[in-house]
């Protein structure tokens, strides 16, 4: 990563309130809510608690912004894509607040909330580029007609995003939604609204038209409930748990049948074959685990390893657990911060323990780090079976289980064995092993040699209960587009 600016330990608060047509309100009910330093647990600051009334205002103004004959949209393709990219220049002006306040709002390292804002960066200009080049085709249909399609806008979209990946999240949310047309309704996680909100300033400056993009801090069964059950919302973009997805999904049918791509929980396999360079594979699989201190949804936790590699595996793992730096996400030096909130903390803990009452062992880590905030040392647990709720439940936290296993048939099945599929990983030196592996996991991605590589371009979502639809390229895009067949009748007669 490029040197970033210093971080500013304690970064004003400049934005609290709902942001709807480009204007910055208090809530209806006049209701706050507190959101939280995890380093520390002491309150931020208080910011104001949208609920079904602000829903209903956001969606209206983005109704307004999304009328025909609007300035959203009579604009130029090219224009909206010019728009899209004062956006990332203004935002990579800003870096060193946007991850001052991802920092202190979520917990992660700065270096890593800064990787995050400039990762983000990067995907608004990839969709700045999309903006003036979705079309559609001439199909040649039988008879005497001319046939088109065209790509339209799906419309307003309801926008829910996680605290993992504020800011991240945020504009993978907007970017392709605006690229391709719509407009949006953003509601942020309770937990980590800070840079949600600070980008309202930067998208009313880039020069998006009132209404465009609306943001609503709140929490999920109220003011998320709204804005899923809205008539007036054509279109539901999720990051977050299975369950709550599956809540989203059916209040999206009994409404008035939202498009809706969710991207959901994980349990991802990473499978060491015996053929690897085993430090490369030792780091990728502690990597996979312990990136964003866990709280990752494609996070590989599942480490299957060859039986004749086993032992010298765990041993490394081990090793990379106990060197791993955990403590003030301000010093250069730390690679963990804290655990986002008290009932994600709790959750990791109680995973924990059920792990040692079941007879995996702890190798390493499972304790508190600390004194303050929500910090979890890292975790390793080897002799870890198939039947066991660290196995099979997503702990969401710096928690690493390793697995052995005799032959590919056998991890093939294994793998697969679960109702998540979000992402895998197959690490050797055997491109053959490695395809046939690659081919067979049920999962959105499948990583060889590597693992996390997510970019702008390529596409990325689950199978079966990890979601519906994809994120990130053309696919991602396709998301927010509705398809229309024109066909029009030739009159042969005259030609």
């Amino acid at each position: 990563m490029a040197s970033l600016p210093p971080a500013i330990r304690n970064p004003e608060v400049k934005y609290t309130q709902i942001f709807i047509n480009n204007e910055y309100v208090n809530s209806v009910s006049g209701k706050t809510f507190e959101t939280i330093n995890p380093t520390n647990k002491q309150k931020i600051i208080d910011i104001q608690e949208g609920d079904k009334a602000d829903i209903d205002n956001a969606v209206k103004a983005a109704q307004e912004a999304f009328k025909l004959g609007s300035p959203w949209r009579t604009m130029d393709a090219s224009k909206r894509g010019r728009l899209l990219y004062k956006l990332a220049d203004l935002i990579e002006r800003d870096l060193a607040i946007l991850g001052s306040l991802e920092t202190i709002d979520n917990g992660k390292p700065y270096k890593n909330a800064c990787g995050d804002v400039l990762f983000a960066i990067d995907v608004i200009r990839y969709y700045a580029g999309w903006a003036d080049k979705i079309c559609g085709k001439t199909i040649p249909i039988n008879g005497d007609f001319f046939c088109y399609t065209r790509h339209e806008p799906v419309g307003v979209c309801g926008q829910i995003i996680p605290w993992n990946y504020p800011f991240n999240m945020f504009i993978l949310k907007i970017a392709p939604a605006l690229s391709a047309g719509c407009v949006c309704v953003v509601k942020p996680a309770e937990q980590t609204p800070l840079t949600a909100l600070y980008a309202g300033s930067l998208i009313k400056e880039a020069g998006f038209p009132p209404g465009v993009v609306n943001i609503v801090p709140g929490y999920g069964p109220t003011a998320g409930a709204a804005l899923t059950h809205h008539l007036g919302v054509n279109k539901i973009a999720f990051t977050g748990s299975t369950e709550i997805g599956q809540i989203i999904m059916q209040a999206s049918g009994v409404s008035n049948l939202k498009r809706t791509t969710l991207e959901l929980g994980g349990k991802s396999p990473n499978i060491i074959l015996s053929d690897v360079h085993l430090d490369s594979a030792v780091f990728w699989a502690h990597a996979a685990c312990m990136e964003n201190m866990g709280q990752c949804c494609v996070a590989g936790t599942r480490t299957f390893v060859h039986e004749s590699i086993y032992d010298e595996f765990v041993k490394k793992s081990v090793q990379l657990a106990n060197s791993r730096v955990v403590g003030d996400p301000f010093d250069e030096k730390t690679q963990n911060g804290p655990q986002i909130d008290a009932e994600q903390y709790n959750k990791i803990m109680e995973l924990i323990e059920s792990g040692k009452k079941q007879g995996a062992k702890l190798e390493c880590g499972g304790q508190i780090h600390g004194d303050k905030g929500y910090y979890i040392q890292p975790t390793v647990f080897s002799n870890v079976s198939d039947d066991m709720r660290i196995a099979k439940e997503e702990i969401f936290g710096p928690v690493q289980q390793i697995f052995k296993f005799k032959d590919i048939d056998e991890v093939i099945k294994r793998a697969n064995d679960t109702h998540y599929g979000l992402g895998a990983a197959v690490f050797t030196k055997d491109i053959n092993k490695a395809l046939t592996i690659a081919n067979s996991i049920q999962a959105g991605t499948v990583w060889i040699n590597c693992y996390l590589a997510v970019t702008a371009q390529a596409p990325f979502g689950g199978y079966k209960m990890s979601g519906i639809g994809r994120e990130f390229g053309e696919y991602g895009l396709s998301q927010y587009q509705e398809v229309k067949n024109v066909v029009v009748k030739l009159d042969q007669k005259n030609s």
